[in-house]
Order: C-alpha cells, then structure tokens, then sequence
C-alpha cells in the first residue's frame, strides 16, 4: 500500500495525534487559513462558541504536509474523521500541495464548508478577540489553540498580521 499524504493548517501543524513518516513545510493553493469557524466542541460550547480555523476559499496556505505509511491508512484516516468531522462543518478532500522541497502531492485535507450553520466567514479583529478570549471546549481554552497557531506560524517564518491584532488584543 502506497504511503500517503496529510495537510495541517491549524492545530494538525503542532499536534498531528498520528504516526508518520516526514513532515514538511507546504501550500495548498486556492485556499487561506482563516479562523472562520464557531466552535461548539473542541474550543467552545453551543452556548458560547469559540473560534477555529478553517481551510476556505481564495488564496493560499502554507501549513505542514504529514507523509504516512500506506499501512497505517485506515486508522489515521478514521483517527482524522473522528476529531475533524464531529459537526461536519468540514469537507473531507485530497488537495495538491507543494512540498517545501518543490514536489506536488495530493493531501488529505479538511476545507470548510461555507454552508454549514457553524461558518462564521470573515470577522472582524475586535469581534474574535472577544470571541476568544471567553471560549473554552473540551479540547481546552480558546486562547490557548489561537496563541499556539500563531506561535506555530511564526516557526514556520510565516506572518498573518489580521491574526496578530487578535491575539495582541488577547
């Protein structure tokens, strides 16, 4: 069975939660980081949501791409559906991806979908700082994900000012 592919844009860049066999820096293109979804489950409640990111349209990402062995398929596949498809607010895809080294592969990957109820589309800077600053979900504190993804973005020497402003406001 043939190795396979992961691409992480959120918290999968700093905690994969699977085996695998090489990771390294890559961009999915015709999709941005955007912390563009209510969290009912890992960073927030129903009741108070969080935020979390989600893969949308337009532009490009650079996260980290995960190489897999073939035989471990199923259970991190089954592992991935588990943790990122609670409420499906995403859509399980294979993206291409360009690996730091300048290789093309195919990914799995989670983009969100625009037309579930949890797609929170662009917000305003001052709205998700207050929005995450009083989360908190299963998974933890709203503001701990948020800081640590931005943490993880710099590592990769990578800037995303509009998520700067919010944690700065934190």
């Amino acid at each position: 069975m043939n190795d396979f592919w992961v691409f992480g844009y959120g918290s999968l860049m700093w905690r994969p939660g699977f085996a695998f066999l090489e990771a390294t820096k890559a961009r999915a293109r015709g999709y941005h980081r955007s912390l563009c979804i209510h969290s009912h489950v890992h960073r927030g409640t129903p009741e108070r949501p969080g935020l979390v990111f989600g893969l949308d349209r337009g532009g490009s990402c650079v996260g980290m791409a995960f190489r897999v062995a073939g035989a471990e398929r199923e259970a991190v596949t089954a592992y991935l559906r588990e943790r990122e498809l609670v409420t499906n607010v995403y859509r399980e895809t294979a993206l291409a991806v360009r690996l730091d080294g300048g290789t093309s592969v195919h990914a799995l990957a989670y983009v969100v979908d625009r037309g579930h109820a949890q797609y929170a589309g662009r917000i305003a800077v001052a709205d998700a700082a207050r929005i995450v600053a009083s989360a908190h979900g299963r998974s933890g504190a709203n503001i701990d994900y948020v800081t640590s993804a931005l943490d993880h973005i710099r590592a990769l020497g990578l800037r995303d000012p509009w998520l700067e402003d919010v944690v700065a406001r934190l």
